[in-house]
């Protein structure tokens, strides 16, 4: 699967637990069941069982977000592998639910290093010079 497809599950599936809380948790709920409804119409009740689910695990421990989180990027991820054209769709629902995000962009970096190694990461371009 391509690392766009993957940054898009990523943030979609951020979005979504986050979203629970809000007042915007009925909308949220029927986007994402309508995306299954098109690409798996045989598991759209399951996964509005399983949003619900979610909901009810985050309201009894608001520290499982990320957990919750990446449960759903998964899930998200193999809809997008089965049905790649989703990802118009579901970018779409991401700006109309949370207007201030931006899907297309959205990543994350991670690094360590030891001894004398150096990391170097940049979201965009770099130019490294050394002498």
């Amino acid at each position: 699967m391509d690392s766009e497809l993957t940054m898009l599950a990523q943030s979609a599936s951020a979005t979504l637990v986050a979203l629970m809380a809000t007042d915007a948790w009925e909308r949220t709920r029927d986007g994402v069941v309508a995306l299954w409804q098109r690409a798996r119409p045989e598991r759209a009740d399951a996964v509005a069982d399983e949003l619900q689910s979610t909901r009810e695990d985050l309201a009894a421990d608001p520290t499982a977000e990320q957990e919750l989180a990446a449960e759903w990027q998964g899930r998200i991820r193999r809809l997008l592998t089965e049905q790649p054209q989703l990802a118009v769709e579901l970018r779409k629902l991401l700006n109309d639910l949370a207007p201030g995000t931006d899907a297309d962009v959205t990543f994350s970096q991670r690094a360590s290093a030891a001894g004398n190694a150096r990391i170097y990461q940049a979201g965009r371009d770099l130019r490294i010079t050394e002498r």
